[in-house]
């Protein structure tokens, strides 16, 4: 089974993060909320409190076959913030693991050059702070091995692309459809 990690923190964009484990799992991939403060309760940016399934320091990163960041703010920052979490991403990236990430969380990516070359995309506030070979306005893109979301209203493009990425094209579709998504 596949398994991925998503990083949760005080501030987070709750559609984003949520809407990824919720399409992951109705994938049949093992996705787990990881929480990167010093609770498993995290508060959304928008007063929903969530219940991570672990703290950062029990989390099978190791095991992970990708890593996703969820934007929003401060959760952007305090994902940047967090000393393990950048050794994970660079970590992972080394070892040809799939990063992801959504809105404002690509900037954390490409803060430790981790976009170098690569299409991304981004919310438009921060379009300007991706250093990349090519900023796109789409909802979402895969170069490699990351994958890059632009925001909340891009939550259900981007988490299908994962389920893409992780599960093959036809698993995405037989989501997309049980979700009754029409783009």
């Amino acid at each position: 089974m596949k398994k991925v990690c998503v990083f949760l923190a005080d501030g987070f964009e709750e559609i984003e993060g949520l809407t990824v484990v919720d399409i992951l799992r109705r994938a049949g991939v093992g996705t787990q909320m990881v929480s990167v403060m010093d609770s498993k309760l995290i508060h959304g940016a928008h007063g929903i409190d969530v219940e991570a399934d672990c703290l950062f320091d029990e989390a099978d990163t190791e095991g992970a076959d990708m890593l996703v960041l969820p934007g929003g703010m401060p959760g952007t920052t305090n994902l940047r913030d967090h000393k393990g979490l950048r050794k994970e991403l660079l970590a992972a990236a080394e070892s040809g693991k799939h990063l992801a990430a959504i809105c404002a969380a690509p900037t954390v990516l490409s803060g430790l050059g981790l976009l170098k070359g690569k299409r991304a995309c981004a919310y438009p506030a921060f379009e300007e702070q991706l250093d990349c070979a090519e900023v796109l306005q789409v909802p979402t893109v895969t170069d490699g091995s990351v994958t890059t979301g632009r925001g909340m209203g891009a939550a259900i493009p981007f988490a299908l692309e994962l389920t893409s990425v992780l599960c093959g094209r036809e698993k995405a579709e037989e989501v997309k459809s049980s979700i009754v998504y029409e783009e």
